[in-house]
């Protein structure tokens, strides 16, 4: 789950990493009281979306009056920014962030993430912090600084001199450095973080460290924990048909085929999409059903299938072991009936039940097109959408 940019900052805030003062707006009005709140002579506007590289794509606007900072935000608001990382459509912006304008003396980059391969937080850092982090890490990867912590041993002094020199700061700014690491390695661990980033990490013009930008990602499988945090999510930037599976306890990722895949189990279903590939088709999402699937769970997720208007084709794939294929057949058919399917549905069970379950089919009377196995599934459905 992916916080905004000023919920962000309300947790570094809480966690001792200075940041600017700011406020959230959703009008005009409100971010132009925000700005006469603020004071000064120079304040930011930001776009509130989950996404990088707003800058460039003109979701952050540096102005020096207050009427401007309600202009600013009259450009922004109820628009859809489109950035590198964004859908082609964009994302809507319903929120600004107006904060105090900063003097950047240097750009730095700083971040925490797991790596999966060791088990340990690493630290990643780079003097060459801004909008163009990304080139940074692909044409000169040795300007980027990996430490990573043991979690026995936990965050130590060494790991943030390490990354302090590395960034090249020097004195005062060390032990500024180390409070905001540590501050950070600590909102990691409690939020259950994923991902938490500052960039760009600045040195101020009087040789201060602040955290000018702030992203978090917070790990889904651990919400649980995280009640104040999940109240904090933003329907409108998530894919509206995985929010709609995600309530419905399915696993669903869009993608831009026209094969839609109804599988139970995600190793099943990567292999699946995998041999649509293959056969020279397109998968157009990722769904899982899970091994308790219901005859109310599958119908929920052809409903998902048919909100897309580019797919073809659909591939059934069912292997029974938990789940029974009966039970996967009754809830092919009724979704097929209750929803007036016209979709060619190419389907596939093995497993518990699996004669059962294609007597079903075969009775219903509906023109579903049963395959022998795994592979004969994957061509008929591509030969499907190529009709």
């Amino acid at each position: 789950m992916n916080l905004h940019e000023y919920q962000s900052k309300q947790l570094f805030a809480r966690y001792g990493i200075p940041v600017p003062a700011g406020h959230v707006a959703s009008t005009p009005e409100e971010a132009a009281d925000a700005a006469k709140r603020l004071g000064g002579a120079v304040w930011v506007v930001k776009a509130q979306v989950h996404a990088g590289g707003r800058g460039k794509a003109g979701g952050v606007k540096v102005v020096k009056s207050v009427e401007d900072v309600r202009s600013a935000a009259v450009a922004m608001l109820g628009q859809r920014l489109k950035t590198k990382q964004t859908v082609a459509e964009g994302l809507p912006i319903n929120q600004v962030y107006v904060e105090t304008g900063s003097k950047i003396e240097r750009e730095l980059y700083l971040s925490l993430l797991l790596n999966r391969d060791s088990g340990h937080i690493a630290f990643v850092a780079s003097q060459a912090g801004g909008m163009n982090i990304e080139e940074v890490a692909a044409k000169t990867p040795e300007k980027i600084i990996r430490v990573e912590v043991h979690p026995a041993t936990g965050l130590q002094g060494s790991h943030c001199r390490a990354l302090a020199f590395g960034l090249g700061l020097k004195g005062e700014q060390v032990k500024q450095f180390e409070s905001i690491a540590r501050g950070l390695y600590k909102l990691y661990l409690e939020c259950d973080c994923s991902l938490v980033e500052i960039n760009p990490l600045i040195v101020t013009g009087d040789g201060g460290v602040m955290a000018l930008d702030a992203k978090i990602n917070i790990e889904e499988n651990a919400l649980f924990r995280q009640k104040e945090l999940v109240g904090w999510r933003d329907p409108s930037q998530e894919d509206e048909m995985e929010r709609i599976a995600g309530e419905a306890d399915l696993n669903y990722v869009s993608l831009d085929g026209d094969i839609a895949c109804m599988v139970n189990g995600a190793g099943l279903a990567m292999a699946t999409m995998d041999l649509i590939k293959l056969h020279g088709g397109n998968p157009a999402n990722f769904l899982d059903v899970g091994g308790g699937a219901t005859r109310e769970r599958v119908t929920t997720a052809f409903k998902l299938i048919l909100q897309n208007p580019k797919v073809k084709a659909i591939l059934v794939n069912i292997f029974g072991g938990i789940v029974r294929c009966d039970m996967i057949a009754e809830g092919v058919v009724g979704a097929a009936r209750d929803l007036g399917l016209h979709l060619p549905v190419v389907v596939r069970i093995e497993g518990t039940n699996a004669a059962q379950g294609r007597k079903i089919l075969q009775e219903s009377g509906l023109e579903l097109i049963a395959a022998a196995d795994l592979t004969d599934a994957a061509k008929k459905v591509v030969a499907a959408a190529r009709k």
